[in-house]
């Protein structure tokens, strides 16, 4: 078994008590989930953060206008040899 140690954090008052009933809602300490996060990062070489937002329904028809064009192949361009061909064609 692996030897456990201490690790101090600076985080608000408010952060804090948010963190533990975060945890006892999905029922485990908030060290584990500390842990888990910490594990998670270390395995993965990256820090993510989401929102949660979801996007404007404005916002969710240009994505899918622009899903639709790219299965029809309208307005696909590229991928490009040089930073200078793609503004060249951009510039078109």
């Amino acid at each position: 078994m692996t030897k456990t140690i201490t690790m101090n954090i600076r985080v608000d008052e408010v952060t804090r008590r948010e963190l533990k009933d975060f945890a006892a809602k999905i029922g485990i300490p908030a060290s584990s989930l500390v842990n888990a996060s910490i594990r998670q990062m270390l395995r993965s070489g990256k820090v993510e953060f989401d929102t949660g937002r979801e996007p404007t329904p404005y916002l969710q028809k240009i994505i899918k206008e622009a899903e639709a064009d790219y299965a029809a192949g309208r307005n696909v361009h590229g991928p490009f040899d040089s930073a200078e061909e793609m503004i060249a064609n951009l510039n078109r």
